[in-house]
């Protein structure tokens, strides 16, 4: 049997990022060979990864790379939020982001099995910060826009990422829109965008709340009224209908205009966005294990 020397745990250490106890374990079950060790390490990871899978992951980080016209938004997901600020956390999900755009990978699960510069498939990676973090870890979503247009990529605070496309105008432009996006999350671009099955759900509400006397207005004012009621509903849900949070004096659509533009599209991701959140009760946590 092979010596294990403080030196070679500290090597796969600081290789594998893994506890100092299972790196010892790791290199003891391979005999002193660190490259064994460190395969074994990855493969543990990976074992611990299926354990830690069921757990609900609903914080993390909206990571984001871009190069020109083309620009990627990455959610991936980590089970608090302690974890999703940590280095080694942001790390990942910033080589993730990077794989995503390098690779041309059309979704999360051909993003999976792209090669990182560790030399580390995507998942194997994901794998390993698992095991080092201590935490189930999920790649959850990836938007992708590819554009000889103006894209403007922009994340705020790591929770909100949006990615815009403007053809014409500028780059100052398209990124004042996205910050609009993130901020005020409009679900369609133009009227154009808006099912018509909601805005006949908005007419048969706004007919029910009107009283009795204005429904017995004559048809074509009773339209008027209704009309404008559907007007003003379409503006607060369309982006080009909202006043611009850059200028308030303008609707988004009077900037865009202005400046000889037109927004093509937009993607906006919010981290946890539809994952039901597992309330902790560490009061009542601690109180259980204080009576074992």
């Amino acid at each position: 049997m092979a010596e294990i020397t403080a030196s070679l745990v500290k090597e796969l250490r600081e290789r594998t990022g893994a506890g100092m106890m299972e790196c010892k374990k790791a290199l003891t079950e391979n005999n002193g060979d660190i490259d064994a060790a460190a395969e074994w390490l990855r493969k543990s990871g990976l074992a611990k990864a299926d354990k830690k899978a069921s757990r609900v992951a609903a914080e993390g980080r909206v990571a984001v790379a871009q190069n020109g016209g083309k620009a990627v938004l990455v959610e991936i997901n980590s089970e608090t939020d302690f974890v999703a600020k940590d280095g080694n956390f942001v790390a990942f999900t910033d080589a993730v982001a990077q794989a995503a755009l390098a690779s041309g990978a059309a979704d999360v699960e051909a993003l999976k099995a792209v090669k990182l510069a560790s030399g580390e498939t995507v998942e194997e990676s994901r794998a390993a910060a698992i095991s080092k973090l201590g935490e189930n870890i999920q790649i959850r979503r990836m938007v992708v826009i590819d554009s000889a247009n103006n894209v403007a990529a922009y994340v705020h605070g790591g929770k909100i990422g949006v990615l815009v496309e403007v053809k014409g105008g500028d780059a100052d432009l398209a990124r004042g829109i996205a910050m609009h996006v993130a901020a005020m999350n409009p679900p369609y671009n133009k009227a154009a965008d808006v099912p018509a099955e909601f805005v006949a759900k908005e007419k048969e509400i706004e007919l029910a709340k009107m009283s009795d006397k204005d429904k017995a207005k004559p048809a074509e004012i009773l339209e008027k009224i209704i009309s404008g009621k559907i007007a003003k509903i379409v503006n607060e849900v369309t982006l080009y209908g909202q006043p611009y949070v850059l200028n308030s004096d303008q609707t988004v659509e009077q900037a865009v205009k202005a400046a000889g533009a037109d927004v093509v599209g937009f993607q906006r991701l919010v981290v946890g966005e539809g994952i039901e959140k597992v309330v902790e009760d560490y009061a009542a946590e601690v109180a259980k294990a204080m009576q074992v």
